[in-house]
């Protein structure tokens, strides 16, 4: 068995080392299993040492030249070598108990994929806290993965077509339909992990105003999801600011 890691990363060189270096620590818990597994970044057109650092930090990296974090993905998952891959954000830390959870729930062979709770740093403002939580509540109501850590069967994500370049945002929306319903068809189930909660980063409250978030939230219910479609509507992931 070999696991493959994959970070799309977009000018990342405050937080990217940190990833690596706990995604490397946890990661040891899959060589415990006597699996393989491997490290790729997708650098996803950085103006920065997002690329050089990833390559010190022990990564192969691959380049995406258009700014589409379901390209980036995507292109890590062609460079992928692993029978299951595991999408991580730049920004997030796993650790090794949540990868202990993920590799019980492949070794189960009663999914075809899944994600992962998340959770927020402790000095985090309780309203972006509440969002989480309440997030949380519905990703594992519906069966929806957090873009920060998708884990899947590389067939199956071939099937579906991987996350695709069809929206600017909520990729893995879309990515966890397909797949569950593949799922349902295979008898295989799509699991949201929650006992060890994947730790990510608030910059978003930290970086935009409560109005940016607010309007961007409006533009997408109001348009009925279609402003995903529009990356200058997806500022909020593709502007730069870090």
């Amino acid at each position: 068995m070999k696991i493959s890691i994959i970070i799309p990363a977009f000018n990342e060189a405050q937080l990217l080392p940190a990833t690596l270096a706990a995604t490397t620590e946890a990661a040891q818990v899959l060589g415990q299993q006597g699996w393989e597994w491997e490290l790729i970044v997708c650098d996803n057109n950085s103006t920065d040492a997002t690329a050089s650092l990833a390559r010190a930090g022990g990564a192969q990296v691959v380049s995406e030249p258009i700014n589409q974090i379901g390209r980036a993905r995507d292109t890590g998952a062609r460079a992928a070598k692993g029978e299951w891959l595991i999408f991580i954000d730049a920004d997030s830390l796993p650790d090794a108990d949540l990868f202990g959870d993920l590799a019980t729930a492949i070794k189960s062979n009663r999914y075809i994929g899944g994600g992962s709770t998340v959770r927020l740093p402790s000095d985090t403002p309780t309203s972006a806290k509440f969002y989480a939580a309440g997030w949380n509540r519905w990703s594992r109501l519906v069966g929806w993965a957090a873009g920060s850590c998708v884990w899947v069967s590389t067939a199956a994500f071939k099937q579906v077509g991987g996350f695709g370049n069809e929206v600017y945002a909520g990729e893995e929306i879309g990515l966890s339909r397909r797949l569950k319903c593949l799922g349902k068809k295979q008898g295989l189930g799509f699991f949201i992990l929650n006992q060890h909660p994947l730790l990510t980063s608030d910059r978003k409250v930290r970086l935009y105003s409560n109005w940016e978030v607010i309007r961007l939230l409006l533009k997408m219910v109001l348009t009925l999801g279609r402003a995903r479609t529009n990356q200058a509507d997806c500022h909020l992931w593709y502007d730069g600011r870090r």
